[in-house]
C-alpha cells in the first residue's frame, strides 16, 4: 500500500519553489513511476485549447492528442472530476493506448479558479488496481502540483 503522506512530501521536496513546469510535472511522473507498484504509465495531459496534449511521462509511448469528452483522460476534464475505473474494458470509448491497460485512475488538474488545466492519468496492467485511498491520495498529489503551477493559488 502507498504511504500518500510520504509521496506528497516528497513532490513537495521536488517541486517547491522551481519555476519551471514541465520539469515539475517530469520529476512527479517520474516519482509516481518509482513509487507505485502495478503501473505501467504514469503523466499528465495538458489542455491546449480544448484538447488534452501529451506532457511529461514515464511508460511506453502515448496518444499524443486527446478530443474534449474522449476516453477516461477526456471525460476526467470535460466533467472537471476523478474518474477511477477499475476495468478500462467497460469504459465506453476507452483509447487504448497501450494494450496491457487494464485499470485507470485520471485525475484533473485544476486552476484557482477551479476550471481544469490538465489531467495526472495512470494506467495499470492490473484489473481493480487502484482504489479510493489511491483516488484520495493522488487527489492530494494533484493539489501539491496545482499550488506550484498554478500561482494564483499562491505558495
Amino acid at each position: 500500500m502507498t504511504d500518500y503522506d510520504a509521496l506528497n512530501q516528497s513532490l513537495r521536496g521536488l517541486i517547491e519553489g522551481v519555476p519551471h513546469s514541465i520539469a515539475n510535472l517530469a520529476n512527479a511522473a517520474a516519482l509516481l513511476w518509482e513509487s507505485l507498484e502495478d503501473i505501467n504509465w504514469a503523466g499528465f495531459y495538458l489542455l491546449e485549447g480544448d484538447t488534452l496534449v501529451l506532457g511529461p511521462f514515464q511508460g511506453k509511448p502515448a496518444c499524443i492528442e486527446i478530443g474534449p469528452g474522449k476516453g477516461v483522460c477526456g471525460t476526467a476534464a470535460a466533467h472537471n472530476r476523478t474518474q477511477l475505473v477499475p476495468d478500462v474494458h467497460a469504459f465506453p470509448g476507452h483509447i487504448a493506448c497501450d494494450s496491457a491497460s487494464n485499470a485507470e485512475i485520471v485525475v484533473p488538474l485544476r486552476r484557482a479558479d477551479g476550471t481544469v488545466f490538465g489531467v495526472l492519468d495512470i494506467d495499470s496492467p492490473v484489473l481493480g488496481r487502484f482504489t479510493e485511498t489511491d483516488r484520495a491520495g493522488l487527489e492530494a498529489f494533484a493539489a501539491v502540483l496545482e499550488r506550484q503551477l498554478d500561482p494564483a493559488q499562491g505558495r
